[in-house]
């Protein structure tokens, strides 16, 4: 099975080669969609530029050399030098037929790559809030569409589980008891136990420290110093939160159906024994330097406003390090112990200025070669009605946790209301289904990098780019095929594809691979969001013009069975490589 634009490519850039000469072979046909026709060849202006000739009468020599017997008909020069592309009908069917059974035309990876991808990073002993969504969901869509293409994945969660707070919370810790009720609510409730540990921790501030350092502040302070120093007890104690705190993350990572496991726990304390050596190489390879009694590195082209150069500090003053340090020996570690061809932080857009810098100076230092592709995948941020960032009504950060279980309940309340026919099993896992799948596409659907708004009874509809719209067309889909099969009705072999709706559907159908392709290479799951509602669409047409069970002619039924189940694969893929679930029925 050949994409439309593979193909068209091909023979196209043949044509180049014959018409102006072998070195113009590799010029770009650009083949981009048409509402004049199925596609657009826009190479004559460029080509023109190239050879000194009028854009039209180069068009006209590529009308007369290129070669589309038995995929187009014949060529229209629109405009100054467009040409206009219909593909001939049995060519779509016939490519169409190719795709059942098949990978459903997503291309083998020619050279599969190992993509290290950075997200989630929630912190250890702190609640996950609505801006952990994003990094989450996003990386984890990322993660499926790479591995549907044939890359090697290594997700990476970069916990934050090192640093100051772990002081006053192993502190706070010993003094409620390990076993306690108190401790079991960093499973559960962990802002609640973060709240008693800090509201100690500045009370004692306020207090002073006291004469024989046994208040709390100091303690904490302390603890500090013992657990990076190694102390075994301390860091018993730091495994024990850490531990608790993952129980309540896999709750979360569970109610949104993301594939984060143990095993991609990748914390900010992986890389605390290789800290110092990263400063050392570093400042060895003469890319850092004191400055103000703190070792910083100024990577060339960072300017601040005092139009004086940008320092990245690796080692504080006072001898500990900060997150420039750990990202630096990370990004060591990645293409060093991970092979990474291709590294990529899912991570809030405010960080850009930091990751521009930290990929320069490891580029500088030689830890991230320029074969090694490095890429942050900045993230917007979700936004209440009032354009504001998304928080409860006391100001705080919204509970991802209950949001989630507000969009799963308000599903629940539509499927009790209409289908109370199924059985409470059956309406608990459509209502996970819809109301997760719901959040989880509003978030895909919008460029990566752009706010948004959020609204549950947008985000639920069954109209529009919603994912419910999605998992609507597929169970409609499954339901004919149950009555098919009820009435005896199989599937022919190859899809029909023959009057305008199908003619469209079958196009629609041949671009999934294109597009997968592309969000992968892209980081960009928003692109696979507009082609399956696209998608979904054209089957809409297609079923409102092309009966399926109520058309007599049963080679005619049985083709249009087919078309309409080669459909239902691809949405279902599709929606498998956002992490969205379709339901068997609705």
């Amino acid at each position: 099975m050949a994409a439309p634009e593979t193909a068209l490519t091909e023979r196209f850039q043949t044509a180049f080669a014959s018409a102006f000469g072998e070195e113009h072979r590799d010029a770009n046909p650009i083949i981009r969609p048409s509402q004049f026709a199925d596609f657009q060849c826009n190479a004559a202006m460029g080509l023109a530029k190239r050879l000194g000739m009028k854009p039209r009468d180069i068009a006209q020599k590529i009308v007369d050399a290129v070669d589309l017997e038995g995929i187009a008909e014949p060529l229209e020069i629109a405009g100054p030098g467009f040409l206009n592309i219909r593909l001939r009908t049995d060519w779509i069917a016939a490519q169409a037929a190719a795709l059942t059974g098949s990978d459903l035309g997503v291309p083998a990876a020619q050279s599969p790559q190992t993509v290290v991808l950075d997200y989630s990073a929630p912190n250890v002993a702190k609640e996950m809030h609505v801006g952990h969504l994003r990094t989450t969901v996003v990386g984890d869509a990322l993660a499926r569409t790479l591995e549907k293409l044939g890359h090697t994945v290594v997700r990476q969660n970069h916990l934050g589980d090192w640093g100051t707070p772990f002081g006053m919370l192993i502190e706070h810790l010993l003094e409620v008891g390990e076993d306690s009720a108190e401790a079991e609510l960093l499973a559960t409730d962990p802002n609640t136990f973060y709240q008693a540990a800090r509201a100690k921790f500045d009370a004692a501030e306020t207090e002073g420290p006291s004469a024989d350092g046994s208040d709390f502040a100091t303690r904490a302070r302390r603890r500090v110093a013992t657990l990076q120093g190694g102390d075994a007890e301390s860091l018993r104690i730091w495994e024990h939160l850490v531990g608790l705190s993952k129980g309540y993350f896999h709750r979360i990572y569970d109610m949104l159906d993301v594939t984060l496991r143990d095993e991609h726990l990748a914390g900010e304390s992986t890389y605390n024994d290789e800290l110092a050596q990263t400063c050392a190489d570093l400042e060895a390879a003469g890319i850092a330097r004191m400055s103000d009694g703190a070792l910083c590195v100024f990577p060339a082209g960072f300017i601040g406003r005092d139009e004086q150069p940008l320092p990245l500090i690796i080692r504080k003053s006072d001898g500990g390090y900060g997150y420039a340090t750990t990202d630096l020996t990370a990004i060591r570690h990645r293409v060093r112990d991970l092979h990474a061809d291709r590294i990529a932080y899912v991570v809030g857009t405010a960080q850009e200025l930091h990751f521009q810098m930290v990929f320069s100076i490891a580029r500088e230092a030689g830890w991230l070669p320029e074969s090694v592709e490095a890429t942050h995948v900045k993230i917007g941020s979700v936004l209440g009605e009032d354009g504001k960032i998304l928080r409860t009504r006391s100001g705080s950060s919204l509970r991802l946790m209950a949001l989630l279980e507000e969009a799963v309940a308000k599903a629940r309340t539509v499927i009790d209301e209409l289908r109370p026919d199924l059985s409470e099993d059956e309406r608990a896992s459509i209502a996970h289904d819809i109301g997760i799948g719901g959040v989880k596409y509003a978030d895909l659907s919008t460029a990566h990098d752009s706010d948004y708004v959020f609204d549950l009874d947008r985000m639920l509809a069954l109209t529009g780019n919603t994912a419910p719209y999605l998992q609507y067309a597929v169970a409609r889909i499954r339901s004919i095929s149950r009555r098919a099969a009820a009435q005896g009705i199989a599937p022919a072999s190859a899809p029909l594809v023959e009057n305008a709706a199908e003619r469209a559907l079958a196009l629609e159908l041949l671009q999934f691979g294109p597009t997968l392709v592309q969000a992968g290479l892209q980081y960009e799951p928003h692109r696979l969001c507009a082609y399956l509602f696209s998608l979904a669409q054209a089957f809409t047409g297609f079923y409102e013009a092309s009966p399926i069970l109520k058309e007599t002619d049963p080679e005619v039924r049985a083709g249009r069975l087919a078309l309409a189940q080669l459909t239902e694969q691809v949405l279902v893929e599709g929606l498998a490589a956002l992490g969205v679930n379709a339901p068997q029925q609705m």
